[in-house]
């Protein structure tokens, strides 16, 4: 279950922004995750409730994008969404392709902050 290590860094990357940033509170941690990235979404929402337990994230909201799979097919000389990962084929002409675009990241893109908790600084967590 490597997810509770990716939300450990996670967390980190999130409080080292918030200091970067001036942020006092993080509210909510919004993450883009490719159907492709290797990572179970749901493990990784109950392993980001556990790490974020007696940080400065305490109460912040993990908001995960998922991100499908976007093929490129050298027939049809276009990009598509697949509607499914696999197989891996165009939806339109049908043919075999391996060239992915998009379906492999995991992205942290986006922090929301607030001042209301303004007397408890941001810090990383004690490992």
């Amino acid at each position: 279950m490597h997810e509770l290590s990716i939300a450990h860094s996670l967390v980190e990357l999130a409080i080292e922004a918030a200091e970067k940033t001036g942020t006092k509170r993080v509210k909510t941690l919004y993450l883009k995750l490719g159907v492709l990235s290797g990572v179970v979404k749901e493990a990784l929402e109950f392993s980001f409730d556990v790490v974020v337990q007696g940080t400065p994230l305490e109460g912040a909201r993990l908001v995960i994008e998922d991100i499908p799979v976007k093929v490129f097919c050298p027939d049809c000389k276009q990009a598509h969404i697949l509607p499914e990962p696999f197989p891996m084929r165009c939806p339109v002409c049908k043919r075999r392709t391996g060239q992915v675009l998009e379906g492999r990241e995991m992205e942290l893109y986006a922090l929301e902050g607030g001042e209301e908790d303004a007397g408890s600084d941001v810090k990383p967590p004690d490992r």
